[in-house]
């Protein structure tokens, strides 16, 4: 069976939109029929693969992905059959993308295919991690369970992502607030003020010159600067795109006293989480080392992490093999070791996705708490410079007249 996008009218003269599933587009008709609608319109839809023609297309959020989840596990726990399951969340979509999505997975399941094989044509919203884990759920019987816990995974991945962006809205609003100031200053203030003295030719102070300099260059050419550090932006943009530069920077952030702990943290917690869910629905080690270390996002762990399954897969222990590479957190290697021992891996991977979420925590807190009052020193500084440049020079006529 094929979906179709239908738009009908009742009897009362209503439209109505949505999606049906039918053999033929003239199933579909006699099924609107049926139920006392009169075919407008009926089109099939598309099947739209994972290629280059639409790498720039529109595609499910986080968000989205982590509702259908969620949605999809509730119904399988509650033993409805997956088609059936599929037919109700594409009934309940609003967004004509997410009822597109969901009409060519169920389409796909009816004619047979693996759940996790029809996610497979969807890989930017369902990454290979996804698809693992569901593939394992499919393979043990327990999809319902296992997508359960999937949905567990991604909330609390969303809610750290939402936490850590929350946290750092009011410094950036700081700066931004802070930048507007001086520049507000320096363009309109400081020559407002300083034209008189140069206009009395009186012997101005190193500072008050510097600010003229200053607030000259940036009324001048303020939009030169503006499009030079555009362009800087999108230069480095560019060469991070290059797998050699990428990689070095990558390295350069981990050896940074603060950042380089806090994104070692960050990456930790997703792979600590993801091997967890995939460990624990019965994957095995390799592919889930495969498909965990592809949600981070430094390539200098990635590539560690490549290392790693290679000793993984020559005989090494999973916990010897994160020792060697000496870039991942002691907690996550002993923890590891403890379930190898105890034969309860994913547990302890899940309790060490548990410390290394709250560490991630505390670091931004602990960060914020010093970028807040940081901020407003240098602001209170550069504040306090153009205030002394504007009133030296009239300090020094006071002087001058007394």
């Amino acid at each position: 069976m094929a979906a179709f996008r239908y738009e009908a009218q009742s009897s009362t003269g209503a439209l109505s939109q949505g999606v049906m599933e039918g053999d033929s587009a003239r199933h579909v008709r006699q099924q609107l029929r049926n139920q006392g609608l009169m075919p407008i319109a009926i089109s099939p839809v598309e099947k739209k693969q994972s290629t280059s023609a639409n790498a720039f297309s529109s595609e499910l959020s986080n968000t989205e992905v982590v509702l259908l989840t969620r949605q999809l596990a509730s119904l399988l726990q509650a033993r409805l059959p997956l088609a059936r399951a599929l037919s109700a969340l594409v009934e309940q979509a609003e967004k004509p993308l997410i009822r597109d999505r969901l009409a060519n997975i169920r389409a796909d399941v009816v004619a047979g295919t693996p759940l996790s094989q029809a996610f497979a044509k969807f890989p930017r919203a369902f990454p290979e991690m996804y698809q693992a884990t569901v593939a394992a759920g499919e393979s043990t019987g327990e999809l319902g369970t296992v997508m359960s816990k999937l949905a567990d995974a991604l909330e609390a991945r969303q809610a750290l992502a939402q936490k850590v962006s929350a946290a750092f809205i009011y410094p950036a609003v700081v700066t931004v607030v802070a930048i507007m100031v001086v520049v507000g200053l320096l363009t309109y203030v400081v020559p407002q003020v300083v034209s008189v003295f140069e206009s009395s030719k009186q012997s101005l102070p190193t500072l008050t010159i510097v600010m003229i300099w200053l607030s000259d260059a940036l009324r001048n050419w303020g939009w030169l600067m503006l499009v030079v550090m555009v362009l800087g932006g999108l230069a480095s943009k560019r060469a991070l795109q290059n797998a050699q530069i990428k990689h070095r920077f990558d390295q350069y952030l981990l050896q940074l006293p603060l950042i380089g702990k806090y994104l070692r943290a960050v990456n930790t917690a997703r792979l600590a989480s993801t091997l967890a869910i995939l460990v624990g629905s019965g994957v095995p080690i390799i592919k889930a080392l495969n498909a965990a270390a592809k949600t981070m996002n430094n390539t200098a762990l990635r590539e560690a992490m490549d290392e790693v399954q290679v000793k993984v897969r020559e005989g090494v222990s999973l916990s010897k093999a994160l020792e060697s590479s000496r870039l991942f957190p002691p907690v996550l290697v002993h923890l590891v070791a403890s379930g190898e021992a105890t034969g309860e891996l994913a547990q302890m991977l899940e309790r060490a996705a548990q410390s290394q979420t709250s560490e991630v925590e505390r670091k931004t807190l602990w960060l914020t708490s010093l970028l807040e009052p940081a901020l407003i020193l240098i602001m209170g500084l550069l504040v306090l410079l153009i205030v002394l440049a504007v009133m030296m020079p009239i300090i020094e006529v006071n002087q001058l007249i007394r």
